[in-house]
């Protein structure tokens, strides 16, 4: 069977990037006030369903790697809108939780992402979303 070549001209990867880059640039302006970072965001977006996570959970969750995110957990918890524990039975490991005001933050951060999915995607159908999202899940697993 010949492999499909990608033209030049479209990439899923750069169309990707590009995308992402746009979202960024989206969630940037409409949480200007928060005064946060990308990374900063995206890591409260995933701890917002208010479950505790250890920093490799939510590294894996976020699509960072653990020693990246110590940083961004720093900022956060400076800003008190996380804490960090030991886990229960394991004292190597660091619990991050949501604090009251990171839980209003990071309920923030989830709407506008929400709002923002459904704008870009309401032209779709069903399938072509659900399309999206298999891709999506096949270029994450590439590094595992």
């Amino acid at each position: 069977m010949k492999s499909e070549s990608v033209l030049p001209e479209w990439s899923a990867l750069l169309a990707l990037q590009r995308s992402t880059h746009a979202t960024l640039q989206v969630l940037a302006t409409e949480l200007a006030d928060l005064d946060l970072t990308a990374s900063e965001i995206n890591a409260l977006a995933n701890l917002a369903d208010g479950r505790s996570r250890t920093v490799s959970e939510l590294g894996a969750a976020a699509g960072a790697r653990p020693t990246t995110l110590t940083s961004v957990l720093d900022r956060l918890e400076r800003r008190g809108h996380i804490s960090r524990g030991s886990l229960p039975g394991d004292r190597r490991a660091v619990l991050i939780e949501l604090t009251p005001s990171g839980r209003v933050t990071a309920a923030t951060i989830r709407q506008a992402v929400t709002d923002l999915e459904r704008r870009a995607l309401a032209g779709l159908s069903a399938d072509a979303i659900a399309g999206l999202r298999a891709a999506l899940q096949a270029l994450a697993e590439v590094s595992s």
